[in-house]
């Protein structure tokens, strides 16, 4: 829907009371605050968010930063949509209000209870779920009445007992936020929580696989210890647990995203580099590499490459037919990011393997290289690539590009 509407244009007029007077637009979702004024939602809080504590209207101090929805103004805004459509108003949809407080403390506390029945409890957190999945304000509401305790005592209390449906609701709810570091090391210091994590790699129930490798993620990527980052990547069947996840056979978008994630954050330990490849992430990635969205694809990228900087990492690339062929085709493609770190892994490829330099020039790497490195992608990625171009000199054949009398019209520095 258009925010506002030109006069001249459209042959109306937007009512004065109808505008945010900060914005100057229809208001799409009016509250009110302490001082009696009206604001657009999304302008009041952007306005609070930048560090003013004034109404903008009357300037008079905000001593209460609660928002009331404003419904018989938000009706009035629709109505007069509706009358006004002819002109290419459309209708306001009715905005979901954030989760009241008192109602998050209150399953939140239900949920807690021990002494409570099972499905009450089960009841509660599925509630708190649903609120989590609607919207970033309900998650922040979560989070602010001491949510994240909670559901951290809940998802490891009983690991071995009946009660796992309760746990996984938690860990499902968990699996949403981020974690503080002392948390994290809550998490990772004790060898039983990380193990009970891990066997939920394993779980029956694809959504509980998931959960449990965004939790690992969250921890893993949450703290400064290497010594605990290591325990976790060296906890038994950790990569083979993420790597299942990253080979569910059915279309499952969360499945590719938090699969790559905890990979990723795993391999960052370089001496745990070796079980990833042991468990089949080399494999992998590269037969799902296609299948990431952009961000998901970069973060893949990375993870080769770390992965073609040890011996073994670099035999597994080399020996998937399929490993150079898509490094090369990425090279300008995805992003700046992604680009560099498919050049640094065709280039520890290719520095240990004669066969993947002439795979690599079969491809076309050649022009990629020199297109490259005229671009404006980033300095690391133009270094690769030269010291890439350098190595790859006794495969150009006769009348590539390399060797034509463009090349002397390039940025590369000659041999």
């Amino acid at each position: 829907m258009r925010a506002s509407l030109d006069p001249l244009d459209v042959g109306v007029q937007i009512p004065y009371h109808f505008r945010c007077p900060i914005s100057l637009e229809l208001m799409r979702d009016p509250v009110t605050v302490c001082t009696g004024q009206t604001y657009d939602r999304q302008s009041i809080e952007s306005w609070v968010a930048t560090g003013n504590t004034t109404c903008p209207v009357t300037r008079a101090p905000l001593s209460d930063f609660t928002l009331i929805p404003n419904h018989t103004l938000r009706r009035l805004i629709q109505e007069w949509c509706v009358a006004n459509r002819a002109f290419g108003v459309e209708r306001i949809p009715t905005p979901k209000q954030p989760a009241d407080p008192s109602l998050v403390r209150s399953l939140l506390n239900q949920a807690a209870a021990e002494s409570n029945h099972l499905n009450s409890r089960l009841s509660a957190l599925r509630r708190l779920r649903g609120l989590a999945r609607e919207s970033e304000k309900n998650r922040s509401v979560i989070l602010a009445n001491n949510a994240r305790e909670i559901l951290l005592a809940i998802v490891f209390t009983r690991m071995d007992s009946d009660s796992s449906e309760l746990n996984h609701e938690s860990l499902a709810i968990l699996s949403m936020f981020p974690l503080s570091e002392p948390e994290c090391i809550f998490v990772a210091s004790d060898p039983d929580r990380v193990s009970y994590l891990v066997s939920l790699l394993f779980h029956n129930s694809i959504d509980v696989r998931v959960n449990s490798a965004a939790l690992i993620e969250i921890v893993v990527a949450g703290m400064r210890s290497p010594d605990l980052r290591a325990q976790i990547s060296n906890a038994d069947d950790v990569f083979e647990g993420v790597v299942g996840i990253l080979n569910y056979p059915l279309a499952y978008p969360r499945a590719l995203k938090v699969g790559i994630k905890a990979l990723f954050a795993l391999c960052l330990v370089k001496q745990h580099r070796q079980r990833a490849v042991n468990a089949g992430a080399v494999e992998a990635l590269i037969d799902r590499l296609q299948d990431f969205e952009k961000c998901d694809a970069e973060r893949a990228l990375a993870t080769i490459e770390l992965l073609s900087r040890i011996p073994s990492g670099c035999a597994a690339l080399a020996s998937h037919a399929l490993t150079v062929p898509l490094l090369v085709k990425i090279i300008l493609k995805i992003s700046e990011r992604a680009t560099e770190y498919a050049a640094g892994a065709l280039l520890s490829l290719c520095s240990a393997s004669e066969q993947a330099q002439k795979e690599a020039v079969a491809a076309g790497v050649l022009i990629q290289l020199l297109l490259l490195v005229q671009s404006d992608c980033t300095e690391r990625a133009k270094r690769k690539a030269q010291m890439l171009l350098k190595l790859l000199r006794d495969c150009w054949p006769e009348d590539s590009v390399a060797n034509s009398d463009d090349y002397a019209c390039s940025d590369v520095v000659p041999f």
